[in-house]
């Protein structure tokens, strides 16, 4: 028996790879009572196109041919996709370089992208502002990602898969897992948990070196009467040395324009609201915050200028210059948030940059599943099937 845990994007693809790979036995488990809950439900909803990625990097190699299997299966399923593209604006003059180095990084991925002027950026997005150039990908696109994970779980089902929900991984115990219902047995073992899974890879003796600090990203609405404003996507030339993408515009498919997220360090894995998932951990968790903030400069630089954001004026200030017509009031509040799951080396002090496959004996674990996790999901599961569970078994 395969039990991977974990029902998220990637828990989810891996089960459907390894039914097309003819492997029965199958059972995940999930510890929510539904899918979609945390970072697989809660993410911009943003098909991305291989634009940011250092070469060579998993995420390079996945993110591009995810977006193209990723849209197949929408059209095949009949789903949402809004093939919208998207532009990268720069605020000022001081940005143009790094546009041009996300340019060299997508054409080494083999991503499609092109340089345009402002006349240009108009025709695609008439109010968007940028300062001499943009950059234009046409491949990024807009799907619901609450509709393909009960798409997968409904195909799943039916081909014998088994979704245990409201299961929740407790401990071992001779080889056995231990949950809050029942103990399974297993032959091989798939942590895909998300925000839970270094907690997991721990339990195992894995992965000591590695911790996860979650990061809180907070959106805003763009107000009904101004959605106009936007036709798909508008993202900012980002800080490449952080994995953090910016405040940006999207319009999804219901019309709404959403505006972030914000990326402000949070006090817990589940942390959306203020109170929420407190605890012993919380103290854990501040305290790796603070040895980052004193150690590592990246982190301090985007920890202090994130957290500014929760004043509604740096919020704004932050977009003003990435689009014309939006006013501080037509920023509206929203309950849209979620929890990036950010993996650090606690070593090394760093923020690790790239998804991570640990391997050992009948136990296989994906840390630090986070963008473009969903986006690269069904590449990157093919990737993992094939490089570390069929290549076991011939």
């Amino acid at each position: 028996m395969i039990i991977i845990c974990g029902a998220g994007i990637t828990g989810l693809s891996l089960a459907r790879e390894l039914v097309k790979q003819g492997i029965k036995d199958i059972t995940i488990i999930e510890k929510e009572a539904s899918l979609g809950k945390h970072a697989s439900g809660r993410n911009s909803g943003v098909l991305h196109a291989g634009i940011y990625y250092t070469p060579d990097s998993l995420k390079a190699k996945f993110c591009l041919r995810g977006n193209l299997l990723m849209k197949q299966y929408c059209k095949e399923k009949g789903l949402t996709l809004i093939e919208s593209g998207k532009v990268i604006v720069t605020k000022k003059e001081s940005e143009v370089p790094v546009l041009h180095e996300l340019y060299r990084r997508a054409k080494a991925n083999g991503a499609k992208v092109e340089l345009i002027d402002e006349k240009t950026l108009r025709e695609i997005e008439p109010y968007a502002k940028t300062c001499e150039q943009a950059l234009y990908s046409p491949l990024t696109a807009v799907i619901n990602p609450k509709e393909i994970l009960d798409s997968l779980e409904k195909e799943l089902e039916s081909a014998g898969v088994k979704i245990e929900k409201g299961v929740a991984l407790r401990g071992l115990k001779k080889g056995k897992l231990l949950t809050n219902k029942d103990t399974f047995s297993f032959e091989l073992f798939i942590n895909s948990a998300g925000s839970h899974a270094d907690r997991i890879a721990h339990l195992f003796g894995l992965a000591k070196q590695y911790r996860i600090v979650p990061f809180k990203g907070l959106y805003k609405k763009l107000k009904k009467e101004k959605s106009y404003l936007v036709k798909g996507n508008i993202y900012p030339v980002p800080d490449i040395k952080n994995p953090f993408l910016g405040v940006h515009f999207t319009k999804v498919h219901d019309g709404t324009v959403y505006v972030g997220p914000t990326a402000t360090p949070a006090f817990g894995r589940e942390n959306y609201k203020l109170l929420d998932d407190l605890g012993i951990e919380t103290v854990k968790i501040l305290w790796r915050d603070l040895s980052l903030l004193l150690t590592n400069e990246k982190f301090r630089n985007t920890a202090i200028t994130e957290i500014k954001k929760y004043l509604k004026a740096n919020f704004y200030r932050d977009v003003k210059d990435m689009i014309e017509g939006v006013n501080p009031t037509d920023l509206l509040p929203s309950k849209k948030v979620g929890i990036r799951p950010q993996l650090i080396d606690i070593k090394k002090k760093e923020l690790v940059m790239d998804f991570l496959v640990i391997k050992d004996a009948n136990t296989l674990h994906i840390l630090n599943a986070i963008s473009p996790a969903f986006t690269s999901a069904f590449a990157f599961t093919e990737y993992v099937v094939k490089e570390y569970i069929l290549e076991n078994k011939e």
